[in-house]
Parts: structure tokens; C-alpha cells; sequence
């Protein structure tokens, strides 16, 4: 009997080695078939990421040289519109050598001046509103503090030494100014 279950045995083993080798063969080329998708998957992201990569490099240095000229020309449009003050301002230095009329060399430069601060405030620049008002550290620096003429006045502003200014609502310079304690 010993030869007999061992032939029985070969033969079970046989077709069950030639079903498994059957079965893996298909199984085997399927998971090369996943792996070769994955690996093209796989080059297809890293082609995608690499893409990415440099497309945002190329955005961050384009940005930074966008940064960069306009830092350069910020003030081009404020500088355009002061050249026509400087204009102005030329043409009455040469004004102010040919005529000895005080009057008329004071009312033109008066006119220059006041087109240079409308000029300025167009450009959203604002002076500051400071005599009389309540003392505001956030807005005003206080150079000395004397005696207030009159009670009503203490902790405010009795006199002002330099003007601040506004920036479009935001403060560039404080005003220094005199309280009355």
C-alpha cells in the first residue's frame, strides 16, 4: 500500500502543482500588469510634482522681479506730477530776478504753493488737524508742556511746532506740538 498512496499521492500532487502553476501564472502577470500601472502612475505624479515645482519657481521669481519694479517705480506718479510744481517753480525764480514787485513774486509763489499741496493731497496726503484738540500720544508728540491759559484747555493742544500728516487715513509723520498742563 506504501506504493500505491505514494502513486496516489504523485497524482494528486501533480494536478494540484499544475493548478497552482496555472493559477500563479495568471495571478503573477496580473500583479506585473498593477505593479507596471503603478510605476506608470507613479512617473506620471512625478512628472506632474516636477511640473509643479517649476511652475511655482517660475511664479516666485516673476513675482519677486514684479516686487522688485514696482518698488523701483512706486513713486513714479507722484514724481510725474511734482515735475510740473518744479516747472512752476523754475519759472518764478526767473520771476523773482527780473521784477523787484514784492506783491507780485509773493502771489506767485503762493500759487506754486498751493499747487504743490493740492497736488499732494490728491495723492491722498492729509495735514493733521492738531490746535485745540485733545493731546493723543498715537498721533501727536509733545515737545515741552506749559501752564494752560485757561482751565479748558489742559491736556490739549496749545500750540503746534510741526505738522503731521496722513497718508490715505494712515499716519506717516506725528505732529510735535506744545500741551497745556
Amino acid at each position: 500500500m506504501n506504493t500505491q498512496e505514494t502513486n496516489l499521492n504523485n497524482e494528486q500532487e501533480q494536478p494540484i502543482d499544475e493548478q497552482s502553476t496555472n493559477e500563479t501564472t495568471p495571478n503573477a502577470e496580473e500583479q506585473l500588469s498593477a505593479l507596471e500601472q503603478c510605476q506608470a502612475e507613479l512617473a506620471e505624479m512625478k512628472d506632474k510634482y516636477l511640473r509643479q515645482v517649476a511652475e511655482f519657481d517660475n511664479f516666485r521669481k516673476r513675482n519677486a522681479k514684479e516686487r522688485i519694479e514696482l518698488i523701483q517705480t512706486a513713486g513714479k506718479d507722484i514724481i510725474t506730477e511734482l515735475l510740473e510744481v518744479i516747472d512752476d517753480m523754475d519759472r518764478a525764480a526767473e520771476q523773482m530776478e527780473k521784477t523787484e514787485d514784492v506783491a507780485q513774486i509773493k502771489a506767485g509763489t503762493q500759487l506754486v504753493f498751493s499747487k504743490l499741496k493740492r497736488t499732494l493731497e490728491n495723492k491722498g496726503l492729509k495735514a493733521m488737524d492738531t490746535k485745540n484738540a485733545d493731546f493723543d500720544v498715537e498721533f501727536h508728540e509733545a515737545i515741552t508742556e506749559i501752564p494752560a491759559p485757561t482751565p479748558d484747555l489742559q491736556g490739549k493742544v496749545i500750540d503746534e511746532l510741526q505738522k503731521g500728516y496722513f497718508l490715505n487715513d494712515k499716519l506717516i509723520r506725528h505732529a510735535k506740538v506744545v500741551v497745556g498742563k
